[in-house]
């Protein structure tokens, strides 16, 4: 999985070492909801059952170098 420099800093975060890696990949691969924002990031969601949560993961442009991850508390699921 390719990353910036951004998400590993942001990794480190208490709130985000939680995060697994195989979580990230659930999410790019099967998500429940996609969107892009207007610099061309692609926003994806999927629920984390382990965790109850919805875990948002922003991508590249090239759809594949992870930016961002983290747990969406404002996601509700009648908007996906």
């Amino acid at each position: 999985m390719k990353t910036t420099l951004y998400f590993e800093y942001a990794r480190q975060r208490p709130d985000r070492t939680r995060i697994h890696i195989e979580w990230i990949q659930q999410v790019i691969d099967c998500p429940e909801r996609i969107e892009i924002q207007a610099n061309g990031r692609i926003k994806k969601w999927a629920k984390i059952v382990e965790e109850n949560k919805y875990l948002r993961v922003i991508l590249l442009e090239d759809g594949e170098t992870v930016h961002n991850a983290f747990f969406d508390r404002s996601f509700r699921e009648e908007e996906a």
